[in-house]
């Protein structure tokens, strides 16, 4: 299945990747396809998972919104492989779908939100402490499967047991970690980087509200709606910023985008919460001249390959 948003004759060929459920592509994502068509770019929609798709016909193949990989993540990273121009590179979407990169980015000195691993055949049980805690799994995407529980609640401790059992026995890797309070205030500010002619450059930054209200009741839909606001990024969130980008295995050339997913931690100093390198919201509406730094961005890398 695909959309052919401009003829294609004579001009460099991107596909813009995306699932079946959201074909369309997110509002967002759908204003970089003016921009690409000024600087010359046919561009398509292409769904991952489309068995007729010949990948190898277009110039660039770039990863927006195959928001349904999470349970099939396996899948996911074998097609990447197949991909021979594929933005953010097979290597990286290996690395950055399984959140345990946090652990490696920790060990290289990045501040993370403090993660316990449970792997499927580990029991766990509550800690007798009484905060608030996060648990979800570390393949996931548009924070489903996650759940915030109050400790200090039998229900919720009960609760947070049986979403770790649900996870575990079905053969998923849980992360349990502290829930931050001054996220309640202050949100989650994501910085966007995006392609450069020598490396990433930061574009712009944007506030999420809290999402997380209480346990994993399930929802409905690809991802849990979010309340965003654009943001100005303070020093020390661009600084924990670069830190985690200098982190990333094969450095950031390679890359078309990234975002770096920030919230206050315990002193109130930014902690990384996630690396977006796969198919990350680039929420290019919130800031001026956003659209066309994405869609040079793509040129960037198309003279590369070209």
């Amino acid at each position: 299945m695909t959309t052919h948003h401009q003829s294609t004759r004579g001009r460099p060929r991107v596909a813009l990747v995306t699932c079946a459920d959201q074909f369309d592509l997110d509002p967002d994502d759908q204003l970089v396809l003016a921009p690409l068509a000024t600087r010359g770019v046919a561009v398509q929609t292409v769904v991952w998972d489309d068995p007729d798709v010949h990948w190898s016909s277009y110039d660039l193949v770039v990863l927006r919104s195959p928001w349904d990989y999470a349970l099939r993540r396996d899948e996911f990273v074998s097609w990447a492989a197949t991909v021979p121009t594929l933005l953010n590179p097979a290597d990286v979407v290996r690395w950055n779908t399984d959140k345990r990169y946090l652990a490696e980015l920790s060990a290289a000195g990045v501040p993370t939100v403090p993660t316990s691993w449970i792997e499927p055949a580990e029991s766990w049980q509550p800690p007798t402490d009484t905060g608030e805690y996060v648990i979800k799994p570390a393949v996931s995407a548009g924070s489903q499967d996650t759940g915030r529980y109050d400790l200090a609640d039998p229900e919720h401790r009960h609760l947070a047991a049986a979403h770790v059992r649900r996870l575990s026995d079905a053969g998923r890797v849980t992360m349990v970690q502290p829930y931050l309070s001054a996220v309640d205030t202050e949100g989650e500010t994501a910085l966007l980087f995006l392609a450069g002619p020598d490396g990433l450059v930061f574009s712009h930054a944007i506030r999420k509200g809290p999402m997380l209200s209480g346990p994993d009741l399930g929802s409905d839909g690809l991802y849990k709606p979010e309340e965003i606001t654009a943001s100005t990024a303070r020093p020390a969130q661009l600084a924990v910023a670069e830190r985690t980008l200098a982190a990333v295995p094969g450095g950031t050339r390679q890359l078309l985008y990234a975002r770096v997913d920030l919230i206050p931690g315990a002193d109130g100093e930014p902690v990384l919460v996630e690396l977006e390198l796969t198919e990350p919201s680039l929420f290019i509406g919130y800031a001026d001249g956003a659209p066309d730094r994405l869609a040079d961005a793509i040129v960037t890398h198309l003279t590369r390959t070209a």
